[in-house]
């Protein structure tokens, strides 16, 4: 075997160790996007000395191949092999690197090809393109840590290591501890995800927040305070803490001065699929009551939704070709209809049920940052709840009528503590799998 001259080992090498040859990749410059434009100082290459193999060797694959990246310093690196496409891994920070010349077609030992980029906010990764399924055997800074720092990654086809395990294991002594098959390739370490990063890859509920009134509507006023306003603001303030959090997508029927009539918040919530509806108000009495009241559907109304869903269910969800099929069936279609008619009623009855869950999760946590009205549980015919889609409250904030209810309406602090509480709630309530589901 050929022995390069000692000045080499400070260039980018692709080493190919083969049993009669060492072919060397000479340095050359790399950028891109992120990194700066000059190139990392690499010593003046080494001549490429290399003995071609006999004629017999040369279709002898290559047992390992070495490569070597260039880096400004030292860092922090994630090196792995993944299949399907068969490829090893390297995960940097943004910094100056260089990688060897780009291959003129035909593979370098194992190595058929490499690239690199951005793959996030100051991370860069390099892709190595094998051949084969492979294993890293051994990644390390190679030097004294004087000039370029050279992150060296030797690679080798898993097979090897596959033939390496069944001789140890042949030959190993009676009663020797054998090697398992999980030992050929240890797991890499990785960083523990946190968890705003981690959500940010999973389902995100839709939740639609409605401040009530708008415009022309001023809805109650009192104490200095317009009910509007007051909502409105509140309604931002959610909304900011709920995408902060990562977990849900928001939208909001207004974020401005606008009216929108009733039936168009319902229906902005039921075309976009929102997991969540919350109508946002401030309440009003000629008494001297006080505090917070959560509104769901009243049980009646729930259930006429329900007869009026199994009675409009097949001819809502059938097109009208389908339904000249079934009228074909001729006794069969009735129980095609009744079908469709008891999903339709069950679908209500899981939404009515999400709302009760909800309702409870808001009372207990929402009951710890303010005010609570004797009884906070209530029902009503409101008509933003008339929906058998979307599980659906309505909350009275504060009364606008009571001094001290309209003075925290107003003050950003409450606002900020009373948001806090609901975004609980909204966790508590997502946090049963159940409320995951589509309806």
């Amino acid at each position: 075997m050929v022995q390069a001259g000692a000045g080499s080992r400070k260039g980018f090498r692709l080493r190919a160790y083969m049993r009669f040859a060492v072919v060397l990749a000479l340095p050359m410059a790399f950028g891109f996007g992120g990194a700066a434009a000059e190139p990392v100082p690499v010593p003046a290459p080494t001549t490429v000395a290399a003995v071609t193999p006999p004629q017999e060797a040369i279709s002898e694959p290559p047992r390992k191949t070495r490569f070597v990246i260039a880096l400004e310093h030292r860092v922090k690196y994630e090196v792995q092999a993944l299949p399907n496409p068969n490829r090893v891994i390297v995960d940097l920070p943004n910094v100056k690197l260089q990688l060897p010349p780009a291959l003129s077609g035909a593979p370098v030992g194992i190595v058929s090809g490499f690239r690199a980029g951005l793959s996030a906010p100051n991370r860069i990764r390099v892709v190595i393109d094998v051949t084969e399924p492979v294993v890293v055997e051994k990644a390390e800074f190679d030097g004294t840590g004087k000039g370029p720092a050279l992150l060296s990654i030797e690679i080798a086809p898993a097979a090897i290591n596959m033939a390496a395990l069944v001789q140890s294991a042949a030959t190993a002594p009676p009663g020797a501890r054998r090697m398992s098959i999980g030992a050929i390739q240890p797991p890499v370490p990785r960083p523990a995800e946190r968890p705003d990063k981690r959500a940010a890859r999973t389902y995100k509920p839709l939740i639609v927040l409605d401040p009530g009134h708008g415009g022309m509507d001023s809805g109650a006023i009192r104490n200095g305070t317009v009910e509007k306003e007051v909502v409105l603001e509140f309604a931002k303030t959610l909304r900011d803490q709920l995408r902060a959090s990562g977990l849900y997508r928001v939208a909001m029927t207004r974020d401005d001065d606008t009216f929108i009539p009733l039936e168009a918040r319902r229906t902005f919530a039921e075309e976009r699929n929102a997991a969540l509806f919350i109508a946002i108000h401030a309440d009003y009495a000629s008494s001297r009551a006080r505090g917070a009241t959560i509104y769901s559907l009243r049980q009646t109304v729930a259930n006429a939704l329900a007869a009026s869903a199994r009675r409009e269910s097949a001819n809502e969800t059938l097109s009208t070709e389908e339904l000249g099929r079934l009228q074909s069936l001729g006794q069969q279609a009735p129980t095609v209809k009744g079908i469709l008619a008891d999903l339709a009623t069950r679908e209500t009855q899981v939404n009515h049920d999400r709302t009760g869950t909800f309702v409870k999760a808001v009372i207990e946590n929402m009951g710890q940052s303010t005010n609570m009205t004797e009884t906070p549980d209530r029902t009503a015919a409101f008509q933003v709840l008339l929906t058998a889609k979307v599980p659906a409250v309505l909350i009275e904030l504060a009364y606008v009528s009571n001094r001290a209810d309209a003075e925290q309406l107003r003050s950003e602090k409450w606002r900020r503590e009373v948001a806090q509480s609901i975004r609980s709630a909204i966790d508590n309530y997502f946090s049963h799998q159940g409320a995951r589901l589509p309806l």
